[in-house]
């Protein structure tokens, strides 16, 4: 049965992420977009954590986790660890306000799919997902209230990943991954002329941008759990992903149009390619800063939980000068997750809701973008809740919910005040199970 599910849900990917625009965040303008990946649907219900880590889910952002865990005992008697699935989706509603009004706007995303192979002491692990996203119309108006500028943009890069994980020992595990990051952004501007009666003049001039991103880089993680008495644990994590660079071949280009002052609908007439090579930025590399994490905390295996993670990125070293801005810079980010979960009966038949998990958490952000020299922070509670699925082995839907903000109305910056809703699949099977009957 699970093979057969599985099979829908890569068929639902590939039609969702063939044209879904993952974002409507202005600050996607900037740099790459705005980070789309943290976690999988159970970290985030926890504010983000990932040190976490168990024999029935899949975790994304620390490759140790892919050695899996309690090899002996609980769940599965000392038999072989099962085959992971992950699969999660997103919606989103945002309110975008700033001083002179407000908007809204809604998104419906593919977050990620992932698969999880036990080999032993190893474990192997690779999926997709999108990693950042650009989702922006914005525009400006001049002293007499008409609209002097216009910015458009979509896109966004993705990652593709395979990674290995070596348990040490029963206490620690190390993995490292790799990742393919692909994909292109595309940004238009225009820049509104009037006539001596303020009306539009029958031709106006857009900029056409587009770049295509490709490169590799690699992220390394460590696990470490151990037992402080005969009921508490003590859970580590840390990773570290070294800076890499990124190529971006770039295209620009120059359009006359015609506009519809009705639709706002854009009639291109003709277009002039602009040349980038004599600029030097034709073919432009640009740098992803490293970035650490670490965090524990302590739990009851099997009952409850909860921990903080710290994480730094050294954001203040991105550069491409294909995508500077004269009113922004990035400065070091860095983001403080708490959270946790409880699970009031997981071995309980009776009773269906003394098994499902409890999640919830925090967590503050400082992204690394500086505007008109206001820092963009953002800050997030999240609640989540795991339902067992009777039918499959030790197999989960998991639902999320996260409420928060981003931004500020100083400087005549906009603030997006979010709701998320995410569900997610968390599915086992066993492959490599030896038969007990002849």
């Amino acid at each position: 049965m699970i093979k057969k599910l599985v099979i829908v849900l890569i068929a639902v990917i590939a039609f969702q992420s063939h044209a879904q625009e993952g974002t409507a965040s202005p600050y996607s303008f900037y740099g790459i977009g705005s980070l789309k990946f943290k976690g999988t649907v159970e970290n985030r219900s926890m504010g983000g954590l990932s040190i976490f880590t168990d024999s029935i889910h899949v975790n994304l952002r620390n490759p140790a986790s892919y050695a899996g865990s309690n090899l002996k005992g609980y769940p599965f008697n000392a038999e072989s660890r099962p085959v992971k699935f992950a699969i999660g989706g997103s919606y989103s509603s945002v309110n975008l306000k700033s001083d002179s009004g407000s908007d809204k706007a809604n998104t419906t995303t593919f977050d990620y799919f992932a698969v999880s192979l036990p080999m032993g002491k190893f474990g192997l692990g690779f999926g997709l997902l999108p990693y950042t996203s650009v989702g922006y119309k914005l525009e400006s108006d001049n002293s007499d209230g008409l609209t002097s500028n216009r910015y458009k943009g979509e896109g966004g890069l993705n990652k593709a990943f395979a990674g290995l994980g070596y348990q040490i020992s029963e206490e620690l595990s190390v993995g490292i991954d790799v990742s393919y990051n692909f994909g292109n952004i595309k940004n238009s501007s225009i820049a509104f002329v009037y006539d001596e009666n303020n009306e539009l003049v029958q031709y106006q001039s857009r900029e056409n941008n587009r770049s295509d991103l490709s490169g590799l880089n690699f992220n390394l993680g460590l696990s470490y759990k151990t037992m402080l008495n005969e009921k508490l644990q003590l859970t580590s994590g840390l990773t570290y992903s070294p800076k890499s660079d990124i190529t971006s071949n770039n295209t620009r280009s120059f359009s006359t149009i015609v506009l519809n002052e009705v639709t706002g609908q854009e009639f291109e007439i003709n277009t002039i390619d602009a040349d980038l090579e004599a600029q030097n930025l034709k073919t432009t590399d640009l740098t992803l800063p490293s970035r650490f994490s670490f965090g524990a905390g302590i739990g009851q295996p099997k009952k409850w939980f909860v921990g903080t993670e710290f994480t730094f990125q050294n954001t203040s070293k991105f550069s491409n000068p294909i995508f500077d801005q004269t009113n922004a810079k990035f400065v070091n980010a860095s983001t403080i997750a708490i959270g946790g979960f409880f699970i009031p009966d997981y071995d309980s038949f009776s009773k269906y809701w003394k098994r499902v998990v409890y999640r919830a958490g925090l967590h503050f952000e400082n992204t690394g973008l500086e505007i008109n020299n206001e820092t963009i922070n953002e800050f997030g509670m999240s609640f989540g809740l795991g339902f067992p699925i009777n039918s499959i082995l030790f197999s989960n839907g998991n639902l999320g919910l996260e409420l928060g903000k981003r931004g500020t109305t100083n400087q005549n910056l906009i603030q997006e005040n979010f709701i998320n809703l995410q569900f997610s699949l968390s599915l086992n099977d066993r492959w490599f199970q030896k038969s007990k009957y002849d």
